[in-house]
Formats: C-alpha cells, structure tokens, sequence
C-alpha cells in the first residue's frame, strides 16, 4: 500500500482556486466573528521540551513561560525529579507557579502502562500513580499517557488495550489527574487517532480523553479530516506544531517547527475542534535542535507568536 502523505493536502488546496470548492464540502464555513468567538476559548501553553528542558533547571523554565506570556506550561516528570533529587520541595514549585500565575496544564511521562508483561505493566502502572501524585500536588490535574513499551514488538488487541487504560483510568480518579491517552505516530500502537478513538470509547469510563499532536497525526498516517470524530469535550490538551514537507517515512521529532512554518493543515483542525466544542489549551512542543541552540526566551516567545497566529488564521 501506497504511504499516506495527503496530511498536508489542505496547505496545497489553499494555493489553487479549486481548492475553495473543495473545501466548502469538507466543513462547514463560519464567519470571521464565529471563528474570533471560538478561538478566545483557547489557552497556551508551553511544553518544556521546545526549550530543551532537560538542560534548563525547572526554575528557570518557570521563569521563561512566564515572562514570554504564557497562561501554562507541560513539565517533564525527570525534570521534576532531577529538583527534588537536588534537595528541592514540591510545595517550593507550587508556590512558583502561583506566584509566576502559571498553571500546570499536564505533564509528560513514560510509565508502562500498556505492556504485555504483567510484572513490567504492574511497576509501570505504579510508576504512573506516583506521578500523577506528583503533579497533584503541583495543581495538575493532567498527564500524557503514551503507549512507552509497546513503539516495537507485537501489534496489540485494542480491546486489551482499552482495559489496561481504563485500569490506568482508575488510579487517575483515585488521584485526581486525568491521563491522556496520547497519540504516538511513529509508534507500533497507538499511531493513529483512529485507534486512540476506539481505546478511549472501549474503556467505557468517564474520564478517557485524547491527547493529539500535529507531528504524531502526519507521522501516523492520520487524515485530517478525522479529526470531525474527536469530540471537543474529550480534549484537554492538543500538542502545537508543524511539519516540514518531508515524507512520513523520514520525518522525525526533531524536524518539528513553529506552527506556520510548516505545511500541517493547523487552521482545518483547529476549526474542526473548536466546531466540535474544543476550549482547551493548544501546548507548544517541540524538539527543533535549531531552536534549542538559541536564546530560550526568543523560542518560547517566537512559540507563542506562532501559536497565535495560528489561531487567528482559523477559518
């Protein structure tokens, strides 16, 4: 079978006039006002892991969030970590990001939850309680829920898939952080949104929810105009960025840009989502290690701009 590389195909529709038409059928169309009304819904956040994080102490990526303008940041768990480790206090970080008016808008881990090993699926579900405690206690009430242990090996069965994330669903409510069952395009399971959809329908729990990814949707084959069946309601976090005209094949993380940079559909399925009801935040993450080796305050700021933009070009 032929790879799937019509993500971009909206970007090249809007260079032809054809493509108007076209597009009248592929949504419905809303003023400029509706769209001004929808947009204002939106929050932003910054994703540590644009800034290269892992070499910026927590404090001072507190810091950059806050002074380039944003209303919340994603942190990294090993992050998290790596302060206590040096002797720091989570209630220290809280007061931070209270005073900084920052708030916790999730949190990226890797507990294997999803694995077949039951020994090695039972010390990540308790790796994952520890640190949805963790961001708890930060004011969090979200954390990415990634398919970490199952990229490679064997295809695994949905259904056995969506009991596993209901148990990981179970131990978010006893906790109070909702994990967001994320998509991952590069990955073996969990690659495209349309196996994300049917694990978080089969969970039958209150709580399932879906983290997409501009970059993980392309990469996986996903067709934009699937996002029509994600609910806006079961969305809290949607991960911001663009993608290079590369082939999915070869793209990468690290070949990540700003949103506008790139030729992803963004004002589609922005349009798509808030249409379906979507009001929640749109988190810049990206791994661009030409952005990592600049001033980390022009990238969240130049992130943000970006982002912006954006949303200001929704349809």
């Amino acid at each position: 079978m032929p790879e799937r590389d019509d993500f971009h195909f909206r970007r090249r529709l809007l260079q032809t006039g054809a493509g108007i038409t076209v597009l009248t059928s592929l949504s419905t169309q809303v003023s400029m006002s509706e769209a001004a009304s929808m947009s204002s819904g939106f929050r932003f956040s910054l994703n540590t892991s644009t800034i290269q994080g892992e070499k910026i102490e927590l404090v001072e990526q507190l810091r950059i969030a806050s002074e380039a303008g944003y209303d919340g940041i994603e942190l990294w768990l090993r992050d998290i970590e790596r302060f206590l480790q040096s002797g720091g206090k989570l209630p220290e970080i809280r007061r931070m990001l209270i005073d900084l008016n920052l708030q916790v808008e999730g949190a990226i881990a890797f507990g294997a939850w999803i694995v077949d090993d039951e020994s090695a699926r039972k010390r990540g579900l308790q790796q994952c309680q520890r640190d949805m405690e963790i961001v708890r206690a930060l004011g969090g009430r979200r954390i990415a829920a990634p398919p970490a242990g199952a990229v490679d090996g064997e295809k695994l069965d949905l259904d056995v898939v969506a009991e596993r994330y209901r148990t990981l669903l179970e131990i978010g409510h006893q906790t109070e952080v909702i994990p967001q069952l994320e998509v991952w395009g590069f990955s073996k399971n969990l690659s495209r949104l349309s196996e994300v959809l049917y694990v978080a329908t089969e969970s039958h729990h209150p709580d399932a929810c879906i983290l997409p990814d501009i970059y993980h949707l392309y990469k996986g084959g996903t067709h934009p105009t699937d996002v029509q069946f994600l609910e806006g309601n079961r969305v809290h976090v949607f991960h911001m960025n663009d993608c290079p005209d590369i082939p999915r094949s070869n793209i990468n993380d690290a070949d990540r840009v700003y949103p506008g940079d790139g030729t992803s559909p963004i004002s589609y399925i922005l349009q798509k989502m808030a249409t379906n009801g979507f009001q929640g935040v749109l988190s810049l993450e990206l791994f661009n290690r030409t952005y990592w080796a600049q001033d980390p305050r022009l990238v969240a700021k130049t992130g943000l701009e970006k982002m912006k933009a954006a949303v200001a070009n929704v349809i």
